[in-house]
């Protein structure tokens, strides 16, 4: 069976500073550096999980 895994664009708008050191490293894993900083990931059930716990720090578009 194959399936194509959609594509996500995740953007950091909202600093981590002050953040539980569990969404810190949440937004670590997705790849994010710094605020406007934009990743292409794979829209895997793990990356679900973590845009999830950090969507109020992300933008979140469908490519």
């Amino acid at each position: 069976m194959t399936t194509k895994n959609k594509k996500l664009k995740v953007t950091l708008i909202k600093s981590t500073n002050k953040k539980l050191q569990a969404h810190k490293a949440c937004v670590l894993g997705l790849g994010l550096r710094r605020i406007g900083h934009t990743v292409e990931i794979e829209n895997t059930p793990e990356v679900k999980g973590m845009i999830t716990k950090v969507s109020y720090l992300l933008k979140i578009e469908e490519k």
